[in-house]
């Protein structure tokens, strides 16, 4: 018989790995780069959430990836895209960006600001099958439909707008003011993984800091609310 017992493990934002250069300040979840923990290798199929800001006019130059659904989320500036599909793009705070790797794909991201840093989330997800048709896809999702609620952003079937990704995660975003509060159920033996993004938050009643992710495994009911002004993403797993 499977036991559904519900754990929750907090991840405290000062524990993550610290890759930091001239124009480059990166923070990473799970095991990133030079930074390796065995106990941080991802959690279900959530691989890597990097916390990037880079500096006004820099970037990382053309580099490849392969069998990796790759989404970035912006929190401020603009962050400028080019791959070797096709595809030129700004991303804006407010828009999900998708990028399945598949087969192998090469990209360039950079700060589209001469003045200004961009700070971003970068989240890789290990997809459901090998060897996809690589391909791009982008999304606005204006502040009044993740103001005070949770916004299904990206999801397996793509429904309610949201951008597809090959593998079976819903993931929400949500803008928290003073007093907002939303709930979610984490289903019986499905698994959910909040990331802080911005601000503080309280996690039904635990007090959870910018940069901090919490794994929840089994089935319960969320309460986030926030005392301050917070930006929270939310992956329901498989």
């Amino acid at each position: 018989m499977t036991s559904n017992t519900t754990t929750r493990i907090i991840h405290r934002g000062n524990t993550r790995g610290r890759t930091k250069i001239s124009w480059l300040d990166s923070a990473h979840s799970f095991s990133f780069s030079n930074f390796y923990n065995p106990e941080k290798m991802g959690f279900r199929a959530l691989r890597v959430i990097n916390d990037d800001l880079v500096s006004a006019g820099a970037g990382f130059s053309t580099h490849g990836h392969k069998d990796m659904e790759i989404l970035t989320y912006v929190l401020e500036g603009a962050l400028e895209h080019k791959d070797n599909i096709g595809n030129g793009s700004v991303i804006l705070p407010g828009e999900a960006q998708v990028m399945s790797a598949g087969t192998g794909i090469l990209h360039s991201e950079y700060n589209h600001s001469k003045t200004e840093a961009v700070h971003f989330l970068q989240i890789w997800i290990v997809p459901s099958d090998r060897d996809l048709q690589p391909r791009y896809e982008q999304k606005a999702f204006p502040l009044e439909q993740r103001q005070g609620k949770l916004r299904l952003i990206a999801a397996k079937d793509g429904r309610d707008g949201a951008v597809t990704i090959h593998q079976d995660v819903d993931l929400y975003a949500s803008i928290l003011n003073p007093g907002d509060v939303v709930n979610f159920n984490v289903q019986p033996h499905r698994h959910a993984w909040l990331q802080v993004a911005k601000g503080q938050v309280s996690l039904n009643g635990e007090e959870l800091a910018v940069g901090d992710g919490v794994e929840i495994s089994g089935q319960e009911t969320l309460e986030i609310s926030t005392n301050t002004t917070a930006e929270i993403l939310l992956f329901d797993l498989a």
